[in-house]
């Protein structure tokens, strides 16, 4: 049962106005599942972004909410996200990925990190999906998954992005 709300054609236009920053920020799903239809029609890299942005934005809204039925939806709808993730990443060839070990986070010890041409953004999981291992090392740079996914999600959707990103 997809429990999506149904965008109308009022949603649709302000997707196609909207920068994923704003549709991250908030929380109005029809906005949300319109902007996510908007990035599935560019084809294989827009559903990377998709899986992306959805990952992310579930992941963030999950460290926030107290009652353990909201948190528990969203780490649900982030693992779903990876998985399809995953499958979208097989698809194309532009994006360096893979997952590699980390003991420093007991129960979520496998992250999968993504070398976008905006920068680089992770997860962290339970378990390891298919897909490569990951040769290269994190960025460093905390927090700067949500800025790189936000402004791949720009550029895939033709907007102009800053030449640098804010560390």
């Amino acid at each position: 049962m997809n429990r999506a709300p149904e965008p109308t054609e009022q949603d649709i236009a302000r997707a196609a106005a909207a920068t994923a920053k704003e549709v991250f920020d908030g929380s109005d799903g029809k906005l949300t599942v319109a902007y996510y239809r908007r990035l599935r029609a560019v084809g294989p890299m827009g559903v990377v972004c998709l899986n992306l942005m959805r990952a992310q934005k579930t992941s963030f809204r999950a460290k926030m909410y107290r009652g353990r039925q909201y948190r528990n939806a969203s780490y649900e709808t982030k693992n779903f996200s990876l998985s399809e993730l995953v499958k979208a990443l097989e698809n194309v060839q532009q994006i360096t990925w893979g997952w590699q070990h980390d003991p420093n986070t007991p129960g979520f010890e496998w992250c999968l990190y993504c070398e976008l041409p905006t920068g680089q953004c992770s997860f962290h999981s339970a378990s390891r999906l298919s897909g490569p291992d990951f040769t290269g090392k994190w960025d460093g740079i905390k927090g700067g998954s949500v800025t790189s996914i936000l402004m791949f999600c720009d550029m895939v959707l033709g907007r102009e992005v800053p030449d640098n990103r804010p560390c």
